[in-house]
């Protein structure tokens, strides 16, 4: 999960942004610094923008191991049926993985997304309980899954603070916007059904440096954009909600990614998965353990401010008791000025650690006992 949101280095009141959408905001991804909001915190339909947290949990299974690339997925009657958006599965009809999740990210297939919910958890109700678990864990307060993909349905709802949220945890894997970005593309390409993949987000094409993530609409929702850009080795995340057209939706996240990229710069510190020490254990296989960054350690700046006196602070929760699993939260790392926490990232264990047999623990306290 993300450490504590700091709101605003600039002076908020004196920027209006997304007059036209109901709820919007504009956060940097690596420090989570909320620079523009707008009802950030209100509860609506998310439409497709849904499909963020399916992104989520099939990227995070790709790094568990628990699925791989190319792993044939099936698609079955329930997933071919799906209406709205869709990739035109036919039922029995199979695609890779990385075919599947192409045809989520790109052409926003309903059809994919309750493919894939079915081949990771068996069934889609077992997955939307996946996805509302994940939110738990991440610690979204607003959002409520009923479905995969996004089709109305009553007690779906998410919020545009939520909805950035995922969109940092989805930004961990870097290999999303492999797929986020591509303005097109093509699946069955070597059949005779070959599919032409078209981005809903044009702002791809259109806006430098955008690279994702997520359009959304029903009319319910209206017009809705979950984006990311990456200007000058600093990524931001704009959501709009409820825009009135897609080319209004489209100039509102304009205006905040002009705004953030006129007006701030980041120092980078650590990249995800940088070294940053090690943890004691106790009555593990090992003694110790390296610890490692869970994600980028930034600091944001407003351009032509002060860096001076920055301190790094790393607390870490020892000795933790074996066994350890990797990735297991181990403290954090704290980026200070002035006795402000800049930026909090959560330091994770790089590898498992099992519990040491009675032999070893004999022989290490009598080691301990001789004095070597």
């Amino acid at each position: 999960m993300f450490g504590s949101v700091t709101t605003v280095f600039a002076e908020e009141g004196t920027v209006e942004l997304a007059n036209e959408a109901t709820s919007a905001i504009l956060m940097e991804r690596d420090t989570g610094t909320v620079l523009y909001e707008k009802n950030s915190n209100e509860q609506l339909p998310p439409a497709s923008m849904t499909k963020i947290m399916t992104m989520i949990l099939i990227m995070e299974a790709i790094e568990d191991g628990k699925i791989k690339w190319d792993d044939t997925v099936r698609t079955s009657e329930r997933a071919a049926s799906m209406g709205g958006s869709q990739i035109f599965l036919e039922p029995g009809e199979e695609m890779t993985v990385e075919e599947m999740l192409k045809g989520i990210a790109i052409a926003s297939g309903n059809d994919a997304s309750v493919a894939m919910a079915e081949h990771l958890a068996g069934s889609e109700e077992q997955f939307v309980s996946m996805m509302n678990d994940k939110a738990k864990e991440l610690g979204l307060k607003d959002t409520h899954f009923v479905n995969s993909n996004g089709l109305p349905a009553e007690n779906l709802y998410s919020s545009a603070y939520d909805l950035a949220v995922m969109a940092q945890e989805l930004l961990k894997y870097e290999d999303i916007t492999k797929y986020t970005s591509l303005y097109e593309d093509y699946l069955r390409e070597d059949t005779d059904d070959k599919f032409w993949l078209v981005n809903t987000n044009k702002l791809v094409k259109f806006y430098p440096g955008v690279d994702g993530l997520k359009t959304g609409y029903t009319s319910e929702a209206k017009y809705c954009l979950t984006a990311s850009a990456n200007k000058n080795d600093m990524r931001m995340i704009a959501v709009v909600m409820g825009a009135p057209s897609p080319k209004e939706r489209n100039r509102q996240i304009t205006e905040m990614f002009d705004y953030a990229y006129s007006q701030y710069e980041l120092q980078r510190r650590y990249e995800r998965g940088d070294l940053l020490g090690e943890v004691k254990i106790s009555k593990g296989s090992d003694s110790t353990v390296q610890v490692l960054a869970d994600r980028n350690v930034s600091l944001l700046m407003k351009k032509g401010e002060n860096v001076e006196g920055i301190t790094e602070r790393l607390e870490l929760e020892e000795p933790i008791a074996a066994p350890v699993d990797k990735g297991q939260v181990a403290g954090k790392l704290y980026v200070e000025k002035d006795g402000d926490v800049l930026s909090e990232v959560d330091v994770i264990v790089a590898e498992d650690v099992s519990e040491a047999s009675l032999w070893k623990l004999f022989k290490r306290t009598t080691s301990i006992l001789v004095g070597n």
